[in-house]
């Protein structure tokens, strides 16, 4: 380990992240009430230009109405970007009447730490004159620029003397546009790649976020009449240490659920292999033979982790 730890990150559940327009009540009524660990109201890409006003009141209306903690939901507000003109009335209208009801604020195509800096800086001043702690952030990574200056991003926290960035996304669509890459779908592989086109991507943001204590979350997937196309991306997703999955329709939520939860035979062997280390601990060794194969403190590292998440989700 190096002499620099890393910082804990959020310990909020995030397997999946469900998308609702903010222009639609009944859209965030039904969110309410669905099994998705996080919500976001969107003011950006799901909410037309002539909609934004109607969206903002709107989304007031759903978080100082519902009540979204109590049902054991992180709830977001997605802004639109800084290269619109529409961000500081987004931030300035719903954060001043309704931040307090806010967990996160989720900021699109995020391209660099400055970018991070406009808005918190915004917020803050915000929840200081309204007297209400300011909502954490979330980094959309979705532009080539982003891409490009993850590190930069990712040390936002380390730099401000704060934990203000409490996750980072990957946004498949946007990402495509940015770097003129063909794609068949949001988030779905193109047959002409061999392999994932979004691998490389998907995985320097985990390792910018596991260094930073800063969660990493997975892109939508467009095709919700495709579960199957789903569940692989979520599995890919999971494979490389993605905490969670977006979801655009709530028919994708027991996937994104199933996937980032740890399975009862993963916790049932997960428990064995910590009790076959712990007898081999007792006896003076640092490795042990479980099931065919050696393993030791590295194996240890995984077992915990995997534990770690089964008791915050059965703590929900």
């Amino acid at each position: 380990m190096s002499h620099r730890p890393t910082p804990e990150p959020s310990r909020r559940l995030r397997r999946c992240l469900l998308a609702v327009p903010a222009s639609s009540m009944k859209m965030m009524t039904k969110a309410l009430t669905t099994e998705a660990d996080a919500v976001f109201l969107d003011l950006e890409d799901a909410v037309a230009p002539n909609e934004k006003d109607t969206a903002r009141s709107l989304a007031i209306e759903a978080l100082t109405s519902m009540n979204w903690r109590g049902n054991a939901k992180t709830i977001s507000l997605r802004v639109n970007g800084l290269d619109t003109d529409w961000t500081w009335r987004d931030i300035t209208a719903v954060v001043e009447a309704a931040g307090k009801h806010i967990d996160t604020i989720i900021l699109p195509k995020v391209g660099g730490p400055e970018d991070l800096y406009a808005v918190d800086m915004l917020i803050s001043q915000i929840a200081r004159s309204c007297g209400f702690a300011p909502p954490g952030l979330e980094a959309l990574i979705e532009t080539a620029a982003g891409v490009n200056n993850l590190e930069a991003i990712a040390r936002y926290n380390r730099d401000m003397g704060s934990m203000r960035l409490e996750a980072m996304h990957f946004g498949a669509g946007d990402y495509a546009a940015s770097v003129n890459a063909r794609t068949v779908e949001i988030g779905g592989l193109n047959p002409d790649y061999p392999g994932d086109q979004f691998h490389f991507a998907l995985s320097r943001i985990v390792a910018a976020c596991r260094a930073n204590g800063i969660i990493p979350m997975d892109s939508a997937y467009g095709d919700f009449n495709d579960p199957e196309g789903y569940e692989a991306a979520a599995r890919r997703a999971i494979s490389i240490g993605m905490n969670g999955k977006w979801a655009i329709h709530p028919s994708q939520i027991p996937l994104a659920n199933a996937v980032f939860s740890p399975s009862a035979e993963e916790v049932e062997r997960a428990r064995a292999m910590l009790a076959a280390l712990d007898d081999a601990a007792a006896r003076g060794l640092g490795a042990v033979r479980f099931e065919g194969r050696m393993i030791d403190a590295a194996n240890e590292r995984m077992i915990r982790a995997l534990l770690a998440t089964h008791d915050r989700i059965s703590s929900q």
